[in-house]
C-alpha cells in the first residue's frame, strides 16, 4: 500500500474516532454547567482562531484590515444583519486600500 493511502487511511480512522468516540462513551446527559458552557462556545472560538488571522492578511495593508475588522465588530454588536456586516466592512477595507494606495 502506497503512504498516500495509509494517510488517507489513517485520517479517515481519526476523523471517524473523534466523532464516534464521544457518541459512544457519553451516553447520559451532561449535567455539568461548566462543560455545558463549555462545549456551547467551542465552535465559536474554534471559528474566531482560524478567522482572525486570515482577517489580519486578506489585505495589502494591515491597517485597512483592522479598520474593516473594527467596522464589522461595531455593526456586529449592534445587531446589524450578516450581510450588512460583511458589506461594510468589505466598503471599509477597500476605501481605506485605495487611500493607502496612492
Amino acid at each position: 500500500m502506497s503512504k498516500v493511502y495509509q494517510y488517507i487511511l489513517l485520517m479517515a480512522v481519526v476523523t471517524y474516532a473523534i466523532r464516534a468516540l464521544p457518541l459512544t462513551l457519553i451516553r447520559k446527559e451532561i449535567k455539568s454547567k461548566f462543560i455545558k458552557s463549555f462545549l456551547y462556545y467551542v465552535p465559536y472560538a474554534t471559528l474566531a482562531a482560524m478567522t482572525f488571522p486570515a482577517i489580519l492578511s486578506a489585505t495589502d495593508y494591515w491597517i485597512s484590515s483592522v479598520i474593516g475588522f473594527a467596522v464589522a465588530m461595531i455593526l456586529a454588536f449592534n445587531k446589524k444583519s450578516l450581510l450588512t456586516v460583511a458589506g461594510c466592512a468589505c466598503a471599509a477595507a477597500f476605501i481605506v486600500e485605495l487611500f493607502l494606495s496612492f
